[in-house]
């Protein structure tokens, strides 16, 4: 089994970077692809991959290359290169024995450039940095090339200038893959044994794998087992990505393809599972294999209660290609019936909003996004909650502990000042500061997961003018002062606009929401009562003024005693009405209290 000629590579990059690019510029000069059938991000399938000019699933693909006159089959994975996909990009690097390194040549080395590049040298891999867009005017390859030497310690002495949209230095590119990138790894293992690194769901053919072969051969009608759980299935097809599917007779060691199965639920199949042979099974699996958790939860609701069952279907759709998001029924006073949905990250919550919109029709709104709490009780017990309504009463809490992570922020030096101030505001201090180059600097923070979620990718960037980027990493959980912040109206709990906040942070944020309300509630006949309460301490409040009839307008002259009597009784009505009175706050005003907070 030679396997000498085949070479796996992918490529790593900051967001918007060119990856896709660059891959359609391979698949040109391979020849993969006929001219005629050529088009812009080839292998960003998605609407919505073009139109953001983000990949959010790898696409695999093979391409032969004849270099120095034999004939190599070079097997790319085009990565996701946004942090709340960091454990699929981990997936693919650990499919490949080396890495293409995207450096913009215009913005220089970013924060998901250094993770991307550390996850690739800890699994050992052959590092090419590639210098792209150096045809742009604004572009600084020698800038670029001492920060890849600073920065990540990579010799920049192998970078190679390359430019995906004018096609300047593809050649190079692919004899540096053949020359610089080793052939396969654990070829010589005796036992079967390919890593899943993707899988997607085909509504003809069911669960579709992506592998990349270890050592051993799969075709049609083995019989093989997931070695996480022991599941056990039969293959139906094999083949390989040029760039769509075409079926082969086998996969043998060192080939990526895709494993046509039984298997019919996409949630049963883990990614960074180890497939092996059910009657020769391996004893170890390959390494880097951990279950995926949702870090964000957020509860979503269809604005038209009719859409319900539709919202269930589509997102059951969704699951299918998505084993990462999860969901359960929950329902609400205010919003009705809906789901709470777990997502990796923020960028995987926004993906899953905007694809229920456009694929599936569907008018939703989301409540706030909050992330896993633990709490240990009184009595001992240890409990996770992703729910402010959920949470106990405080005087059966011992301790809460909020999710934990390790910022790397990367910002031009004059906005270092307003940076910090910013970190400072979202409770991180910071642990370090390091200088790329003469302009920009890397922060190094600790922040609460919960306090990043809504604006502060936004401020970053203003603060910053758009040069700002940032990639995290989870740092453990860490005993902090929550509380629950209720809002009330009327005296009664409105459940959708419950969240957990630092108890320093909530008589802020209640009179903030209590402001908020006060300007899109409708007028009622009484006054009506809008507090922020945390357990039963009332921390902000605003009064929602009466509808008021002018009831002295029928008295002309004479004393001022009968308009005070008739003003009485008015007072003395309106108070019996409040008793009895109840606020039903229409759906329009949740909906804006909920969007003018995003």
């Amino acid at each position: 089994m030679d396997t000498s000629h085949i070479r796996n590579f992918c490529i790593i990059a900051h967001v918007d970077h060119g990856k896709t690019t660059l891959s359609d510029r391979l698949l040109e000069m391979t020849k993969t692809i006929e001219k005629r059938n050529m088009q812009d991000q080839l292998l960003d399938s998605m609407d919505l991959e073009r139109e953001r000019g983000i990949t959010i699933k790898s696409h695999p693909v093979s391409m032969n290359y004849v270099f120095e006159g034999k004939e190599y089959l070079l097997n790319l994975i085009d990565t996701p290169g946004h942090v709340d996909f960091s454990y699929e990009v981990s997936r693919s690097l650990a499919a490949c024995e080396g890495a293409l390194l995207l450096v913009d040549a215009a913005q220089g080395v970013e924060a998901q450039t250094v993770a991307n590049a550390n996850l690739a040298m800890n699994q050992n891999l052959a590092i090419i940095p590639v210098i792209n867009k150096v045809d742009l005017p604004s572009a600084h390859p020698e800038k670029c090339l001492q920060q890849v030497e600073d920065v990540l310690a990579i010799p920049a002495d192998d970078a190679i200038l390359a430019s995906g949209k004018s096609g300047i230095g593809i050649k190079d590119i692919l004899d540096a893959v053949v020359k610089k990138i080793p052939s396969p790894r654990l070829a010589d293992y005796p036992q079967t044994r390919a890593l899943i690194f993707d899988c997607v769901f085909d509504s003809y053919k069911g669960v579709i794998c992506y592998v990349r072969i270890f050592s051993g051969t799969i075709k049609a009608g083995s019989d093989i087992q997931m070695m996480s759980n022991g599941a056990r299935t039969t293959v139906k097809e094999v083949g390989r990505f040029k760039p769509n599917m075409v079926v082969e007779k086998e996969l043998t060691a060192g080939c990526t393809g895709y494993i046509v199965t039984n298997i019919k639920d996409v949630t049963e199949i883990k990614i960074g599972d180890t497939i092996t042979l059910s009657e020769n099974p391996a004893s170890e699996m390959l390494p880097g294999y951990k279950e995926v958790k949702p870090m964000v939860f957020a509860g979503i609701y269809p604005i038209d209660t009719a859409d319900y069952e539709k919202l269930k279907t589509s997102l059951s759709k969704l699951q299918l290609n998505d084993a990462a998001l999860i969901y359960q029924p929950e329902n609400s006073v205010a919003l009705g019936f809906g789901f709470r949905c777990g997502f990796l990250g923020l960028l995987h919550m926004e993906i899953i909003q905007e694809r229920l919109r456009r694929e599936y029709d569907l008018d939703i709104i989301s409540t706030y996004p909050s992330v896993v709490y633990k709490l240990t009780t009184t009595d001992g017990s240890n409990i996770e909650i992703d729910n402010p309504v959920r949470l106990p009463d405080p005087s059966t809490i011992e301790k809460i502990y909020e999710p934990k992570i390790k910022a790397h922020i990367h910002i031009p030096s004059e906005s270092i000042g307003d940076m910090l101030a910013l970190i400072a505001e979202k409770r991180g201090f910071c642990e370090r500061t390091e200088n790329i180059d003469p302009t920009r600097v890397m922060i190094t923070a600790d922040l609460p997961l919960n306090e990043i979620l809504i604006d502060f990718n936004d401020r970053l960037k203003s603060i910053t003018r758009g040069y700002g980027s940032l990639d995290y990493e989870m740092n453990g959980y860490e005993a902090s002062d929550l509380v629950r912040l209720d809002i009330l109206v009327n005296g009664e709990q409105i459940d959708a606009f419950s969240s957990i906040v630092h108890r320093e942070k909530a008589e802020a944020k209640g009179r903030m929401m209590c402001e908020k309300l006060k300007d899109i509630l409708p007028r009622q006949m009484f006054k009506v009562a809008i507090q922020a309460a945390i357990g039963g301490k009332i921390v902000a409040r605003e009064t929602l003024g009466s509808f008021r009839k002018d009831v002295t307008s029928k008295c002309y002259g004479g004393d001022i005693t009968r308009k005070k009597k008739l003003l009485e009784k008015q007072k003395e009505g309106k108070k019996r009405m409040k008793q009895i009175g109840k606020v039903s706050i229409p759906q329009e005003a949740f909906i804006d209290v909920l969007k003018s907070n995003k």
